[in-house]
C-alpha cells in the first residue's frame, strides 16, 4: 500500500477550503490535463456524506473511471472519499482541515494499493505515486488560488442572510 501525505497552507477560512475541497466543479476545472469529467452519481456543485461521484479521464493513455464514496464527514475539519469501484485494489483519501489565525492548513492523506501482487506494488512506486502526487499538488494549488480569491463564490454557495 502507497501513501501521500500533502499539506498545503490556503490563507482563506477553513470552512471555505474545506468546502472548495469537496466542489465536483472545482475538481473538474483543477484536473483539465487529464479531462477528467463526473459521469454519475453527483456530478455538479458539494458533495456531502453518503454521496458518490462516477468519475471518467485519462490516466497513462487510458480512458479509466473511478467512483468515490463520502464515507466520513465533519465539516469544517475532515471528510474522507473512498473507492466503491475503480482500477484500485483499494483507495482511501482523507482531507484535514486546520484553522489557524488567517489561514488554514489543509492536509491530504491518500492511501491506495495497485491490483496484481507484487507487479502492481512496482507499478504504485514507479508509476503510481509520483502520477497522484503531481495530480495532488496540482489540485491544491487550483484551491488555494480559488480560495484567496474571489473566484470562491464561483464554486460555493453562499449562505443566505438574515436581513431582519
Amino acid at each position: 500500500m502507497t501513501r501521500i501525505e500533502l499539506v498545503t497552507s490556503i490563507k482563506a477560512p477553513a470552512e471555505r477550503c474545506f468546502d472548495l475541497a469537496r466542489s465536483i466543479d472545482l475538481h473538474m476545472a483543477s484536473t483539465s490535463g487529464t479531462g477528467e469529467q463526473a459521469i454519475a452519481g453527483i456530478t455538479s456543485g458539494l458533495i456531502g456524506l453518503g454521496q458518490e461521484v462516477t468519475w471518467r479521464g485519462r490516466h497513462f493513455g487510458f480512458m479509466i473511471s473511478h467512483t468515490s464514496r463520502i464515507t466520513a464527514y465533519d465539516r469544517p475539519r475532515r471528510f474522507q472519499d473512498c473507492m466503491t469501484r475503480g482500477r484500485f485494489r483499494s483507495f482511501c483519501h482523507d482531507h484535514f482541515f486546520e484553522a489557524l489565525d488567517t489561514s488554514t492548513l489543509m492536509k491530504d492523506v491518500m492511501q491506495f494499493e495497485a491490483p496484481l501482487g507484487a507487479f502492481g506494488s512496482v507499478v504504485e512506486v514507479v508509476l503510481l505515486k509520483p502520477h497522484m502526487f503531481k495530480l495532488l499538488i496540482q489540485r491544491n494549488n487550483h484551491i488555494r488560488h480559488v480560495a484567496e480569491s474571489d473566484e470562491w463564490q464561483r464554486y460555493v454557495a453562499q449562505e443566505p442572510r438574515d436581513t431582519a
